[in-house]
């Protein structure tokens, strides 16, 4: 019997970490996801380096509105520094938020529309993973939308450049 036990106790672990979270754990995740999300935008905000970056997982990524940003959280880091150094952050100010999880609960991801001075509506998107824990930020894009009606001159104005 006792050579059962540890072979079912097994079994047992594996398939309580394999199920799908209930309505209430989910719940709790995605206001912990918010809760993540808003001290990033705050942290931002007040150019607070450690906090900004502590907010990222250890591979995270970070996308910018131009094609050409693309960083790893290291690379994201050199770029920043300067700025939050001369105490120059940025503020996004959430408006509409969605937030998914994965079945098992241990991936989220979300998309979010937020309020700039400069951009006006933007929208930031990515995805959130457990790491020792607690919620990090292992891809945020930054995009501005564009409206149906000017998506051609838009895409013309971005084209002119390159044909240049």
């Amino acid at each position: 019997m006792k050579l059962m036990s540890t072979p079912l106790l097994i079994i047992t672990t594996v398939l309580a970490f394999a199920m799908p979270l209930d309505a209430q754990d989910r719940a709790a995740s995605r206001d912990s996801i918010s809760v993540v999300l808003d001290a990033f935008h705050a942290a931002a905000s007040e150019a607070d380096f450690d906090r900004y970056f502590g907010i990222f997982a250890t591979d995270g990524v970070f996308i910018g509105t131009d094609a050409t940003e693309h960083w790893t959280v290291d690379e994201f880091r050199a770029y920043v520094k300067p700025y939050f150094d001369a105490g120059r952050g940025w503020t996004y100010v959430p408006t509409a938020r969605n937030i998914y999880l994965s079945p098992d609960g241990s991936t989220g991801w979300f998309d979010e529309l937020l309020d700039n001075e400069g951009l006006g509506e933007t929208r930031g998107s990515g995805v959130l993973v457990r790491e020792d824990g607690e919620w990090k930020v292992a891809q945020y894009h930054l995009t501005i939308p564009v409206p149906n009606e000017i998506v051609a001159e838009v895409v013309e104005m971005i084209r002119k450049p390159a044909a240049q």
